[in-house]
């Protein structure tokens, strides 16, 4: 399915049609969840806020205008909620990822390489993880959507309402941040 698909199925949803509306759950639920979960620095509490963004869509389809990639609105609905929640919830504190179940996520590790190399590699995702974490809120958006949803500069200042240089410059300050976080972990060359 394609941009003109998705919103095709929200001036359906506009209209009232719930399967069109399932459809783009289906679609884009897995986008939302694990963004929100990269953002709030865990699982915890992500599909409740998936929940709530595909809640606000609904009740915003027929006021929908395609002004944007309707994932690019999306994720705009979605920076709003989670920035309450980080807000609410004052954290001060890192949460790994984690799984369905609750244990800490795992790095695949298929190189064959030993234990020691394996705990290694996952204490240096867990600093990475905290240092994302620590990072303002539009710092660690620009950075989630940039590196792990691959979204081009144009769709992140959508997103943030920002222009393209300002987020050029929230990726340069985030980055600078992260190295200086992760130094200890960094192989000097």
């Amino acid at each position: 399915m394609s941009e003109t698909d998705d919103v095709e199925l929200m001036r359906l949803a506009g209209g009232g049609d719930e399967r069109a509306f399932e459809q783009l759950v289906e679609r884009h639920q897995n986008l939302v969840i694990g963004t929100v979960a990269k953002m709030l620095g865990g699982f915890e509490g992500a599909e409740d806020i998936a929940q709530q963004v595909f809640v606000r869509a609904w009740q915003s389809a027929p006021r929908y205008r395609p002004e944007a990639k309707f994932t690019t609105w999306l994720l705009t609905i979605a920076r709003n909620l989670v920035f309450n929640e980080s807000r609410r919830r004052r954290r001060g504190f890192f949460q790994p990822f984690e799984n369905d179940d609750g244990s800490v996520m795992d790095i695949r590790d298929d190189s064959g390489r030993d234990a020691a190399a394996a705990l290694s590699q996952r204490e240096t995702q867990q600093a990475v993880d905290a240092a994302i974490t620590a990072l303002p809120e539009a710092q660690r958006m620009a950075i989630v959507l940039r590196r792990f949803e691959a979204m081009p500069y144009e769709d992140i200042a959508v997103v943030l309402k920002t222009s393209v240089p300002a987020v050029k410059s929230l990726l340069f300050r985030a980055r600078e941040d992260l190295r200086e976080r992760l130094k200890g972990f960094l192989v000097e060359g």
